[in-house]
């Protein structure tokens, strides 16, 4: 599986880490940054990996910040970009086969390392229910098909 994965500072070392495991596991990874430990906007990497997803350069991204939260916001701005917030297993469970989503986000202040890269084992692995679940995120589908957001259309 190709894998785009980013952080800002706060989650660098994190990524290192799961990046080299993500390569280990026989995957291929595109990093998109960041490079270090110095301050950074989380926005930025998110933007990069939501697009790599979107666009299909890439079958899943993988985002890391101080809690999670806002790379997951700003992954989810970006039109055929699912991005879940997961800090459990059951929110890696649930976040592929409910919600399908494509992009993980983590956040490096709220588990370790081997905690992300257990729910990320999961979440890689699993699958999509369809079924009922498929009707609601068809629904969010369809949503962001007929309203373009951005370029000052609104």
């Amino acid at each position: 599986m190709k894998i785009s994965i980013g952080s800002d500072h706060a989650g660098f070392e994190h990524k290192e880490l799961i990046k080299r495991y993500l390569i280990n596991a026989g995957h291929e990874v595109v990093d998109r940054g960041t490079d270090s430990k110095e301050s950074c906007d989380y926005s930025k990497f998110a933007l990069l990996v939501s697009e790599d997803v979107a666009r299909g350069k890439a079958d899943r991204g993988v985002l890391i910040c101080n809690t999670g939260i806002g790379m997951s916001i700003a992954a989810n701005k970006v039109r055929r970009s699912y991005a879940a917030l997961i800090r459990t297993k059951e929110d890696a469970f649930a976040a592929r086969h409910h919600n399908n989503s494509n992009i993980a986000c983590f956040g490096a202040a709220r588990n370790t390392t081997d905690e992300i890269i257990a729910f990320m084992e999961i979440w890689l692995k699993e699958g999509f229910d369809g079924g009922r679940h498929a009707r609601r995120v068809n629904l969010i589908k369809d949503y962001e098909n007929k309203h373009i957001i951005g370029g000052g259309d609104e």
